[in-house]
């Protein structure tokens, strides 16, 4: 995805899939937190400290519809996330990008979305289908609906701390197939990274990352658990859901800050559905503070304006690979 843009409307300065048998899904049940009881105890407890709103954006040249989760505006308060993008896109999408210094976590809510980029990769994700991709010294890629047909995601910026800015590109595909499932009581955590319930997710961080898809069924409690030095955000996709005592309702974010004098150990957040028709679906994220300065080049994000200009020097003289003569997918 190309660079976000804000309220005012301007940009903002922030391998081959393989036919997979969907219904061979790891389920597992255990209760809620995951944890034996004889552990409660060492467990802090989360608040939420302040809610975002959904910013509408409407349809641009690329989108058929576009909303900010939450904006890139304040990276220290959502560090180490930097946006988080809701996409609706039939024709033209995302045409050959670069992206330098980050990694974006693509979620799929509906339709099939067709990737290819400048190293070889190529593929399509369908429905609950998750790819975690790299951009470290450089890549050119693009996302676009499969035939043109629809194409509906959220797209998570997730920060790289500057020892790491130039790491190699790489692509994880993780299938929602494929995904632990921890179920429990009317409760469901889809994992896609870090632990919870004696899982792991499969998603391999260059900073670690705890993210995960909750849903809850009416008249439901789930606690769940994180590292207490993190910061973690809960998106609701759908519903209405008490998170910590605060009801979010669809489109709101809530974020809750690092615990103070928290470290790797365990820290909960209760959630909670009312008597309702409507289960609560959200997307749970977590990570560790970097505290580093960040500085956005439209689709680059570095620590200095002179690795800004660097980047953007290095994409125009060719470093980032050619960009690709790759056909569409359907015409191959």
């Amino acid at each position: 995805m190309t660079a976000p843009s804000s309220s005012d409307g301007k940009t903002t300065d922030p391998s081959r899939r393989h036919p997979v048998n969907r219904s061979h899904r790891p389920v597992r049940n255990l209760n809620s937190t995951g944890r034996r009881n004889n552990m409660m105890h060492t467990v802090q407890q989360r608040t939420i400290d302040r809610v975002d709103d959904r910013l509408h954006l409407g349809p641009d040249q690329q989108v058929d519809d576009k909303a900010l989760l939450f904006t890139p505006k304040s990276p220290q308060l959502t560090d180490p996330f930097l946006v988080l993008v809701d996409d609706l896109f039939s024709s033209p999408g995302f045409e050959w990008h670069p992206h330098r210094g980050l990694e974006t976590v693509t979620v799929v809510l509906d339709g099939v979305l067709e990737h290819g980029d400048n190293i070889g990769h190529v593929g399509t994700l369908s429905t609950g289908d998750v790819q975690w991709m790299t951009a470290g010294r450089g890549v050119i890629h693009r996302e676009l609906a499969f035939r043109n047909e629809r194409a509906h995601i959220l797209q998570l910026w997730v920060n790289l701390p500057a020892e790491q800015k130039m790491v190699d590109n790489r692509y994880q595909d993780l299938l929602a197939a494929q995904r632990p499932v921890i179920e429990a009581d009317g409760t469901r955590i889809d994992l896609i990274s870090g632990r919870a319930g004696g899982h792991t997710g499969p998603a391999q961080n260059h900073w670690p990352i705890t993210g995960a898809t909750l849903t809850l069924e009416p008249n439901r409690t789930l606690r769940h658990t994180l590292p207490a030095h993190d910061r973690a955000f809960f998106t609701v996709l759908s519903g209405t859901v008490t998170i910590a005592g605060r009801t979010l309702t669809t489109g709101q974010t809530g974020w809750s800050d690092p615990l103070p004098g928290g470290g790797p150990e365990t820290s909960t957040i209760a959630l909670r559905t009312g008597d309702t028709d409507q289960r609560a679906v959200v997307l749970a994220f977590s990570g560790q503070p970097m505290r580093q300065p960040v500085v956005f080049g439209g689709p680059f994000v570095m620590n200095t304006q002179a690795e800004i200009v660097q980047a953007h020097r290095d994409f125009r003289s060719g470093r980032f690979g050619a960009v690709p003569r790759q056909a569409r997918l359907q015409y191959r």
